[in-house]
């Protein structure tokens, strides 16, 4: 491979209907920690965390499923994936008076550096990245 190698660090978890999206997030905060954004981008940490807590709540509400979180860091972007059984692709949405909700992939669409949803045989993956603001690295 002349030498290059690769350095990523991943973690998965599936939440079914039950868990709570406050168990996705300390989930996620602690690999968070690890990564030693907690401390060096805690803006970053909360957006991501806010981005889990909207990307699980629509696996549950919307999609009527359990979640499968995945965070992957490659050392330029921390990676957020959900993976639900809904084969409907979000979209952002203006907001509305005329309806409650509605906004949380406009909020996913604000925070993330890039988001994208794709289908796949059994469901779909929001897929959200995110990377550190200059100087903080990840472990």
């Amino acid at each position: 491979m002349g030498g290059s190698s690769v350095r990523a660090v991943g973690w998965a978890r599936s939440l079914p209907l039950e868990c709570g999206v406050k168990a996705a997030r300390d989930w996620a905060r602690g690999h968070l920690e690890s990564l030693s954004w907690t401390e060096g981008a805690p803006q970053t940490v909360d957006a991501v965390l806010l981005t889990i807590s909207e990307l699980v709540t629509n696996a549950h509400v919307h999609a009527h499923s359990s979640a499968q979180l995945v965070l992957s860091w490659d050392t330029s972007c921390l990676h957020v994936a959900v993976h639900d059984s809904s084969s409907h692709l979000p979209t952002p949405r203006p907001p509305s008076t005329e309806r409650l909700g509605g906004r949380g992939m406009l909020l996913v669409d604000a925070l993330a550096d890039d988001w994208q949803a794709r289908s796949c045989p059994d469901g779909k993956i929001v897929h959200a990245c995110f990377r550190p603001p200059a100087g903080v690295e990840g472990s």
